[in-house]
């Protein structure tokens, strides 16, 4: 089963990918972690994804693809994947359905993870991140000001992409290039729209439905 997941940054993707994959018993494929591999073990994928963000400038649409195939043709993919962070532009998304389609695969569903920008907002602005340990939280869920690790008693810090002025600049780009790859997935997939508030085992069980799974 092939399964595709969007969702604004925040929204809460990467814990519901990794429920997800599990329950479907697919690997999960982010095209982060495809690019991290590539560059960690020196391969020429590697070396030309490296020279392309050397160079500044915005990787290909034709070497994501090249990337992301790379992974999808591995033999652990063969039945099946949860594609987290691709497609992220129509080109993209018109080249996997082609991709899959030359090999008799499909996109068995998409699951779309809706939540307004203004909660992206608290959510994301809240956030802060241990220097010393690495430990996250919220200020709005921890303990007395927030302004010390309740794990080590570090200051904490808010992360450069944390920042309001930062989360709205992510949500516009998400949504000027990302949103407007489900209108080419809808006519050939089923897109399920789910809303991505509340807590996180109320999400999974709307996603979970959405798919059949329950």
């Amino acid at each position: 089963m092939t399964v595709l997941l969007f969702g604004p940054p925040g929204s809460g993707k990467g814990t519901q990918a990794k429920d997800l994959a599990a329950r479907l018993r697919v690997p999960h494929v982010a095209t982060g972690d495809i690019f991290r591999r590539h560059l960690k073990e020196g391969t020429e994928l590697g070396a030309r994804a490296k020279a392309y963000m050397q160079g500044g400038g915005l990787v290909p649409d034709a070497f994501t693809c090249e990337i992301v195939a790379s992974r999808l043709e591995e033999p652990d993919a063969a039945k099946g994947v949860l594609l987290d962070g691709f497609p992220r532009t129509a080109a993209q998304a018109e080249w996997l359905l082609a991709w899959l389609s030359a090999r008799g695969r499909r996109v068995d569903g998409v699951i779309n993870l809706v939540v307004p920008d203004e909660a992206i907002v608290k959510r994301l602005t809240g956030r802060r991140s241990c220097p010393s340990c690495g430990a996250t939280f919220h200020v709005e869920f921890a303990p007395a000001n927030g302004e010390q690790c309740s794990r080590c008693g570090t200051p904490v810090i808010q992360r450069d992409d944390d920042k309001p002025e930062v989360v709205r600049t992510r949500l516009e780009t998400y949504a000027r290039e990302t949103l407007p790859v489900l209108p080419v997935l809808r006519p050939v997939a089923p897109v399920h729209d789910i809303a991505g508030t509340g807590d996180v085992a109320e999400i999974r069980a709307r996603v979970f439905a959405a798919l059949g799974l329950n």
